[in-house]
């Protein structure tokens, strides 16, 4: 049992609580938190002598009638239905874990009056496995993500689906299995539970975590593409990256040295005064898409550990403001950005499969013996480029887009939802880029005389553990999906 504590955490911190698979429970001073923040609400509604947005008025461009105290309730419940207006593909579970842990962190905090009960509700689906049916479409990203959140937050009235125990059914049935009841919300919090930026939030903390891992094996793979390519070392000299001290530039050149260390190949003579620019320029290309991803990690770590629905309670100051924390434009942008970051390195990686194949430098064309008889390698190229260019279609960003809302109550929204899967989009086509090229390099590398380095050798000979050389035409779409499997797998 973790407890979840009144601080800030990493994204790595936050990925692997939810791979380890290990229960929550919020620490005390969270739970006094959340009970001081619940007590000042009901006080303050009770002191109040004008509406309270959200609280008791509508909703939207219906902020300006006002609900009865006998109905408060039923205002919320009311609320969490009428937003369930999700469509689409169905978020996968871990994403939807992500949202769900996310939102517990958020609420924690006591500045969103929440029950200490319906809070402890969504640590039970975490720690229970049971997790609410998410969809895709339907968030704006601004009055927080409204509809995804609505899906997350119906299983607590016992509406709507989960995932448990492998079966996708009604919420009602998990429950039941689980001794549980539905639960009847109080003042404010459905609002609290649907405003927020949790389903942007988690689709970028679910990729920038798993980025940690695909970060290294575009540098594995790219060293090895580059020996097999007879590529030359001296653009990874620290020198010469000292006097453009890019961090991430110097990161890479020092990774991709490391890696070459002992090369046979990489100290041999060298024909050619250059290599092309996707060898070349490695450093450079990879090095500005990992400081890109830094400051956006910075960014989703902030919001990880901020309170994100509205209002904001601020007990200490006796406030309840009605502001716009839920607006996920800084999520937005950034998701945008991570598009672009994530695209580049995919960019990249395909020209140097390209290169490889083009019957240079002593490698036969298309990385096969009898071309002509034999294809090779020439069509994994080609799904390499569609990749590729679809990456640059979905780099299109969502966060110039707005579309009026609610009556032009909400007139600017910033549209990360969609900047989100798109962004998860782009993550997945990069690691079916990177196992190409994976493909096309240790085929290249096989088909030299001499050797790599140690460590290249050794991530070669495991690679061969699961996908062959190829000697003729093969069934490439098998070997492209298990060279993708084995990078994900691996672990250097």
């Amino acid at each position: 049992m973790i407890q979840i504590e009144n601080r800030n955490y990493s994204i790595k911190e936050i990925g692997d609580l939810i791979s380890s698979g290990n229960s929550i429970q919020l620490s005390s001073e969270l739970v006094a938190a959340v009970q001081k923040g619940r007590s000042f609400l009901e006080d303050f509604i009770q002191r109040a002598d004008r509406p309270i947005y959200g609280i008791n008025t509508g909703f939207g461009s219906l902020c300006d009638v006002e609900i009865g105290t006998k109905d408060l309730g039923r205002l919320q419940e009311n609320l969490v239905k009428s937003h369930a207006c999700g469509l689409g593909p169905v978020v996968s579970e871990s994403i939807v874990r992500y949202m769900l842990l996310l939102k517990i962190m958020g609420l924690s905090k006591g500045h969103s009056g929440i029950q200490l009960a319906t809070i402890q509700r969504l640590v039970d689906f975490y720690n229970l496995g049971i997790t609410p049916v998410v969809y895709e479409q339907g968030s704006l990203g601004a009055s927080g993500d409204l509809a995804p959140l609505a899906h997350l937050s119906l299983p607590i009235l016992g509406l709507g689906e989960v995932w448990y125990k492998g079966k996708r059914v009604k919420s009602a049935v998990a429950l039941s299995s689980e001794g549980l009841t539905p639960l009847s919300l109080g003042a404010k919090e459905g609002l609290a539970l649907l405003n927020g930026t949790q389903f942007m939030s988690a689709h970028g903390i679910f990729i920038l975590y798993g980025l940690q891992h695909w970060l290294i094996q575009s540098d594995w793979v790219a060293a090895l593409a580059l020996d097999a390519y007879d590529g030359r070392l001296e653009p990874f000299d620290a020198a010469v990256h000292a006097v453009r001290p890019h961090s991430g530039q110097i990161e890479t050149a020092a990774a991709i040295r490391t890696l070459l260390d002992g090369s046979e190949w990489i100290i041999q003579p060298k024909k050619h005064v250059q290599d092309p620019y996707s060898f070349r320029c490695i450093p450079q290309v990879h090095g500005a898409s990992k400081d890109a991803i830094a400051h956006i990690s910075s960014v989703f770590e902030v919001e990880a550990n901020a309170v994100t629905d509205n209002p904001t309670l601020i007990p200490d100051e006796d406030k309840i403001i009605s502001a716009g924390n839920f607006h996920g434009q800084p999520l937005a942008i950034n998701l945008d950005y991570l598009c672009i970051a994530l695209a580049e390195l995919a960019s990249i990686s395909e020209r140097r499969t390209y290169k490889l194949i083009g019957g240079q430098r002593g490698l036969p064309a298309y990385l096969v013996a009898n071309p002509g008889l034999n294809s090779g390698l020439m069509i994994a190229q080609y799904t390499a480029a569609s990749i590729v260019s679809q990456n640059k279609q979905l780099c299109t960003p969502s966060s110039i887009d707005t579309i009026d809302s609610s009556n032009g109550q909400e007139d600017h929204v910033s549209m990360g939802a969609n900047g989100a899967t798109k962004a998860l989009r782009v993550f997945e086509n990069l690691k079916k880029v990177i196992g190409i090229e994976l493909l096309n390099a240790a085929q290249a590398a096989d088909l030299r005389a001499g050797k790599s380095s140690p460590v290249l050798e050794a991530f070669k000979a495991e690679y061969r553990s699961k996908v062959p050389f190829i000697e003729d035409d093969v069934v490439l779409h098998d070997l492209m999906v298990d060279s993708i499997a084995f990078l994900e797998q691996y672990s250097h």
